[in-house]
């Protein structure tokens, strides 16, 4: 949303602004190129006290800004082109530089307004007490020169800077941000930060001003010669470079907080990244807009770094330690900028396998501002296990590159990669494109841990020289489960799935919480299924899930040992293995169903039963659920004859590899109506629901007899068994073929028992079962039978009560 539009959305805000630009007859213009002015402004930094820069970045805007009106005009819209003239011809009238700052001003003004409005909330929370740094303790030896800093305020990325909502917290059941307090986060949009940063910075030049207005009295001190007002003199510079200080640690003290909330949102940004791990929705966009405040606040620094060292020159008195103490604090602050910006942008694979390649990449949120892109330095990477991310990060490790090499656990191959700056987003970053994790060290295990819970981290770091000071960075991946087999996947996944959920922003590697409640989990279940199939879970769905973590004690609590360690009730698989099975099932052969809504899925068989009894439809209504008792298996319940439930044995992926689900549903005439997964819908007709899904029969190739797969439901001689019995109807599968003995076709049930519409098949079965399938008059009706079938098709029960009157033979 543009910033005028959200001026539009409070009536008070849009009439005192309408008045403002209608002053100088601006409004038309502002509402013609509303989303272009602020582009075009907002990404400018202009230094208040440069006039003659001012002047360049005035002329240059009032070219562009005529330009792009005269772009607008079309031929047809006459009165468009009439108005566009005459906006020219205002532009024209009006000095460049009146016509740029009063343009500006405006939506100062319009920021304010709007930060009145929606930030009130967000300024009244409590920031942290000490500064962040997304890499702990950074290592930075000797101190920043900022005489090459000066001029970075006109390098910034020229981001376009619009009203990008903070991120979302995608964890929204019960208004959960804080995975382990359960406390919202409050949202902060990045374009007022900027905002403030500008604002801050453009305050800032009113203490540059009497700063060198204090320099220059200063220097006319020690050049004149004695004054009987000398000492009047003194005792003013005395004061005036007190009052500068003041204005120093306040300006420094609103940096810090600044500060602070750009690395909130970096930490929001970062924490995004790893539900997107989980399969979350993620903004990857917004880091350009953080990079943009890492921009504007290493101006910020850079200029008050200055500033302080030239009042440093300004001795008034021998000993300065307030300001001494100053300098300390804005060159650490500076320091702790650079470190914070190094970030892994896109991580790597964090179920890892063996001698597979894989990719990731860094990014350093700086861009051109240190000038580091002229001379890019070459990025590394080892991996680390958790003891050893530990120890790094609490005893505050120093970056070592000859003794890095010895804390590495693994051998990855092509682990480095040299920082490139594109010129076009201002991106300054190093890929691993062809990276590939040969050999891996193992911890000792204890008790019962396994490979799958050992969490380790790829650890990227650097070293680069700026103006003969050296800066070393590093930061750390998202932790990664290495894993030698594809049957160590499922396990993996719940270690990452559980990690990425539930672990705090900032944390010691890799500490994480062995036990969250119902509604954080359920928002992560509900994430993870939903992302890998296309579809989220219903809260029928949820319940079910629940019910299925719960033991004897019930609790809202649910342990890491519920979670993927404890085998479920009555069943020698954990919840993880089973919801994990039904999800690849789900995704690998019934993606396209369960996204229409044809699969209920996760309902315990008693309520199965209990739906479809209750469905107005009666025989023939059925449903499809996952299995409660194999690994990736999905039944379906059928009201059958006797208006009974059956529950057919489940199918899994090995089935399904065979014939599809869709196919074997079409093949099962006793399957009528789908009964919804919609509480609120109607039952549908089989074929309209799955319809889609059914495999197009194609024609055999010429001279070759076609053969199908037929699914049937075999009679276990009870016809009325229920739901949760053991003589439930068992799905089998039988071959069609054209021109095979009819001994080959084998069934216990008798002719009479079967369905009207018999096939081939079925026919030459109950002939078989009829006279024995050695008889001489058996083999000339069913060679008689399969001339008619070649030439006529399928016949059904008047041709079969025909041929079988064996008086006829």
């Amino acid at each position: 949303m543009s910033l005028w539009k959200r001026i539009s959305s409070h009536g008070d805000c849009e009439q005192r602004m309408a008045a403002y630009y209608e002053e100088k007859g601006l409004l038309e213009l502002r509402l013609c190129l509303a989303p272009w002015i602020e582009d075009r402004i907002m990404s400018e930094q202009v230094t208040p006290n440069s006039t003659d820069q001012l002047e360049r970045v005035a002329l240059k805007f009032n070219e562009d800004l005529q330009q792009k009106l005269l772009s607008t005009r079309t031929a047809s819209d006459q009165a468009l082109k009439f108005r566009v003239v005459e906006l020219c011809a205002l532009i024209q009238r009006t000095s460049a530089v009146e016509l740029y700052t009063y343009l500006r001003s405006g939506l100062q003004k319009e920021l304010q307004l709007v930060t009145e409005k929606s930030v009130a909330a967000t300024t009244g929370q409590s920031m942290p007490l000490n500064p962040y740094s997304m890499n702990n303790t950074p290592m930075v030896t000797g101190y920043m020169d900022p005489s090459d800093l000066m001029a970075v305020s006109n390098n910034c990325n020229p981001a376009v800077v619009q009203g990008i909502g903070a991120i979302h917290n995608v964890q929204n059941a019960g208004g959960i941000a804080s995975p382990a307090l359960g406390m919202v986060t409050p949202k902060v949009e990045l374009y007022e930060v900027q905002h403030q940063i500008m604002q801050t910075l453009n305050e800032f030049g009113n203490c540059a001003n009497a700063l060198k207005l204090l320099a220059q009295n200063y220097s006319y001190m020690l050049n004149s010669t004695s004054s009987p007002n000398a000492e009047a003199a003194y005792r003013s510079l005395i004061d005036e470079k007190a009052a500068i200080v003041i204005t120093m640690r306040r300006s420094f003290m609103y940096y810090e907080s600044l500060n602070e909330m750009v690395i909130h949102e970096l930490k929001n940004w970062r924490h995004q990244q790893a539900q997107a791990g989980n399969g979350a929705p993620f903004n990857e966009g917004s880091l350009d807009d953080i990079q943009r405040c890492f921009e504007m606040l290493e101006t910020f620094i850079a200029h008050m770094l200055a500033a302080v060292k030239e009042l440093m020159r300004v001795r008034l008195v021998t000993e300065e330690p307030e300001l001494t103490h100053l300098l300390e604090q804005v060159q650490n602050a500076q320091k702790n900028l650079v470190c914070s910006a190094f970030i892994v942008d896109k991580q790597p694979p964090q179920v890892m396998k063996t001698n597979t390649r894989f990719a990731a990449s860094v990014r350093w949120l700086i861009g051109s501002q240190l000038g580091i892109h002229n001379n890019p330095p070459t990025v590394e990477c080892i991996i680390m296990s958790e003891i050893q991310s530990q120890r790094f990060v609490t005893r505050n490790t120093q970056v070592d590159n000859s003794s890095l090499s010895g804390q590495s656990s693994g051998e990855i191959l092509n682990a480095s990669s040299t920082m490139e700056y594109q010129q076009s987003n201002h991106v300054f970053s190093a890929s691993f494109r062809n990276m590939q994790l040969k050999k891996i060290k193992r911890a000792e295990k204890k008790g019962t841990e396994s490979v799958m819970d050992e969490k380790f981290a790829l650890f990227f770091y650097t070293t680069t020289t700026v103006n003969d000071f050296q800066i070393r960075v590093w930061t750390l991946s998202l932790p990664v489960v290495v894993i030698v087999h594809g049957n160590q996947e499922p396990q993996s996944w719940a270690t990452i799935t559980w990690d990425n959920a539930f672990a705090e922003i900032v944390r010691d590697p890799f500490m994480i919480t062995d036990r969250v409640t119902w509604a954080q989990l359920s928002v992560a279940l509900n994430i993870k299924f939903g992302s890998c199939t296309g579809r989220s879970l219903t809260i029928d769905n949820l319940d079910f899930l629940y019910e299925k973590l719960q033991r004897e004690e019930r609790s809202e609590y649910i342990t890491w040992n519920q979670f993927c360690k404890e085998p479920m009730p009555e069943r020698a698989f954990t919840f993880w293995e089973w919801f994990f099975a039904i999800m690849k099932l789900t995704k690998d052969h019934m993606l396209g169903m369960w996204k229409a809504g044809c699969i209920m899925g996760f309902i315990n068989k008693a309520k199965a039963q209990d739906d479809l009894l209750r469905s107005v439809y009666g025989i023939g209504t059925f449903l499809l659920r996952f299995s409660d008792s194999e690994l990736g298996g999905v039944t379906i319940a059928y009201v059958n004859e006797n208006g009974l439930v059956t529950m057919l044995a489940p199918w899994t992926a090995r089935d399904f590899q065979v014939l599809n689900l869709a196919d074997r549903i079409r093949d099962l005439d006793v399957l009528c109506w789908l009964h919804p997964s919609d509480r609120n819908a109607s039952p549908v007709k089989r074929d309209v629901a799955f319809g889609e899904f059914y495999s197009k029969r194609q024609d055999p190739v010429t001279g070759y007899v076609k053969s199908t797969l037929h699914v049937h439901v075999c009679s276990n001689g009870d016809n009325g068994s229920t739901s949760g019995t053991p003589q439930h109807h068992g799905a089998q599968e039988s071959m069609q073929l054209g021109n095979i003995s009819p001994s080959t076709f084998y069934s216990p049930a008798r002719p009479e028992e079967s369905d009207s519409d018999a096939s081939d098949a079925e026919v030459l079965e109950r002939i078989v079962n009829c006279a024995g399938p050695n008889d001489p008059v058996i083999n000339e009706i069913s060679n008689a039978l399969m001339k008619v079938t070649y030439s006529h098709g399928d016949f059904g029960m008047a041709d079969f009560d025909t041929i079988t009157n064996f008086d006829n033979y």
